[in-house]
Parts: C-alpha cells; sequence; structure tokens
C-alpha cells in the first residue's frame, strides 16, 4: 500500500531554496579568497598558500556541484522517477569527495617534489601569514554559518561542505604556522605545511566518497532512526505488531517498507485506514519521503514467527 506525498515534497523543496542561499553565500567567498590567496602566494613564494589557495579554489567546484545537485533534486516526481530525485544529493557527494582527491593528490606530489629539491624552496615575505591568518579568520567563520545552515535543514551534502569549509580553515592554519617556520629560517616548513593540506584533503574526499556510495547503493539508515521509524508505527492505534521494516536513502530522506499487522477480524477498509494514519504519522514525524505498508492478520504473523517488535528487518519465511 503505498501513496506519494506531494506535500513532503513541497516542504523539501522549500528546504532546497534555503540550501541554495547558504551555497551562494560560501561561493562568493570562495572567489575572492582563492584569488588573493593565490595571487599573493605567487608574489610572495610561499607554496603553501599558493596550496590553500587552490584548496579555496576547489571549494568553487565544490559549491557549483552542490548548487547543481539542489537544482536537480528539487525537480518533483515525474512517469520515470516516483520518487524524485533526491538521489542526485548523494551522487554529487561522491563527485565532490572525488574532487577532493584529486586535488588532495596534486598538493602531495607537489609539496614532496619540493621537499625532495630543498635548495629550491624559496624564502617567503611577511605578507603571507597575514594573508594565512585573514583567510583562517574568514574560513571558520563561514564554516560556522554553513554548519548551522545544514544542521538546521539536516543536509548530509550541506554538512560534507560545511566541513570541507572547515578543513580549509585547518589548512589555513598549518599553512600559517609553516610560513611562520620560514620566515624564522626553516625553508622546508612551508612545502611540509603544503603537505599536510594534501593529506587532509585526501583523507577527507575518501570519506565523503565512500558514504555516499554506500548511500547510492541502498544502505539502511542508523539503527536508532530505524527504531525511532518503528516506534511511531508500533504507536499508531490498531497496529498490533509490525516486521520486515526495511529502509534506505533517497539523499537526505528516507524511504521505508514495512509489514503493520492488524487484527485478522478486521476488514479492507479498517486496515487500510490503519495504515494509511500509520504511514501519515511517520511522514510528519520524521524526514521520510514515502512508506509502502503491507498488512498482515497478527494471527498469521505470530504462526509464522516472522514478527520482530524491535522493528529491525526480520524476512518472514
Amino acid at each position: 500500500m503505498t501513496q506519494h506525498n506531494f506535500e513532503n515534497d513541497n516542504k523539501y523543496h522549500e528546504r532546497s531554496v534555503q540550501a541554495r542561499k547558504s551555497t551562494l553565500i560560501s561561493v562568493v567567498v570562495n572567489i575572492f579568497l582563492s584569488v588573493f590567496q593565490v595571487v599573493v602566494g605567487i608574489f610572495s613564494g610561499s607554496q603553501g598558500l599558493i596550496a590553500d589557495g587552490m584548496h579555496s579554489f576547489s571549494d568553487l567546484v565544490a559549491d557549483g556541484v552542490v548548487l547543481v545537485a539542489n537544482k536537480k533534486s528539487r525537480r518533483p516526481s515525474d512517469h520515470d522517477h516516483h520518487y524524485g530525485h533526491w538521489r542526485y544529493e548523494n551522487g554529487a557527494s561522491l563527485i565532490l569527495g572525488a574532487i577532493l582527491v584529486l586535488v588532495g593528490v596534486g598538493m602531495l606530489w607537489s609539496a614532496a617534489d619540493h621537499l625532495a629539491q630543498p635548495q629550491t624552496i624559496p624564502a617567503v615575505h611577511s605578507v603571507a601569514l597575514w594573508m594565512a591568518l585573514v583567510a583562517l579568520a574568514v574560513k571558520e567563520g563561514l564554516f560556522r554559518y554553513m554548519l548551522a545552515v545544514a544542521t538546521r535543514l539536516n543536509s548530509s551534502l550541506l554538512i560534507a561542505n560545511a566541513w570541507h569549509a572547515r578543513s580549509d580553515a585547518a589548512s589555513s592554519l598549518v599553512v600559517a604556522l609553516g610560513i611562520i617556520g620560514n620566515l624564522a629560517g626553516f625553508a622546508w616548513f612551508d612545502p611540509l605545511a603544503a603537505l599536510a593540506v594534501g593529506l587532509l584533503i585526501t583523507r577527507m574526499g575518501y570519506r565523503f566518497a565512500a558514504t555516499a556510495l554506500h548511500d547510492l547503493m541502498d544502505r539502511a539508515v542508523d539503527e536508532e532512526t530505524q527504531r525511532a521509524i518503528a516506534g511511531t508505527l508500533q504507536a499508531t492505534p490498531g497496529v498490533a505488531g509490525l516486521h520486515d521494516l526495511k529502509t534506505r536513502k533517497a539523499g537526505d530522506l528516507v524511504l521505508v517498507d514495512v509489514h503493520l499487522e492488524v487484527a485478522g477480524e478486521m476488514s479492507v477498509a479498517e486496515g487500510h485506514q490503519i495504515a494509511r494514519q500509520a504511514r501519515e504519522r511517520v511522514l510528519a514525524q520524521h524526514p521520510v519521503l514515502n512508506v509502502m505498508v503491507h498488512l498482515d492478520p497478527s494471527d498469521a504473523a505470530s504462526a509464522l514467527g516472522g514478527a520482530d517488535k524491535s522493528g529491525l528487518a526480520h524476512p518472514v519465511s
């Protein structure tokens, strides 16, 4: 028993509008940062600052991916996408992770090359330090703003993008320390800072890509969320039990399949009404896009031994 909830679509489309606004702010900030960091890095001789500027530029690419995914995911359900287009967000997270890995590996290669030839490492001008400190302050502020929006909207894609901004702040701190070391007479500190930034970005990109890939492969939600959904279903008047509760991600939303147990002597109409109420309760109380309900008579489910009152998936033979 299933019926798509178009009101739910509208609610989450409004969420996408707010997400787009925060991402556009990130775009503007990163345009200015990337340009200033690279220019100052070139003229001051700081490899670390140039690497940090390229990291900011990668944010622009990431923001572009987020904006495209945000727009695509807002498309309503159609004849060949019955559950909407929410998985554009998962796909975008996978692309974002791949971009970060590529940028990180490039930084590692460049930094390793400079460390292998220490005689080629130039002395850094002090203006590079001021630029790194300004970038650190701006990126930390951007991270706090983006994380607040992402948490309020419960968007894994925006949370990933926010932590990407935090990685920028961390990289700017590392770069600032590297520049200080260079100014103190330890020339290799600057490319070492670039190497650390590359490692940080590569690790973060791998984590984002791996998470997105699992979600695209229909990974279930965490056990706590699944139990909460089961509790909402179980609390619906007329529901005697439930089993075979299955979940999968669609963007940051959840698709639910469940077998509800009702009294065997109920009419079809009465059972339908209970299933409808259970479904509406889940849609109202959880970030769920759709619920498909199958009704079983409670006495038959008990006889088969398939009921699992916990709500976790348990097949009926």
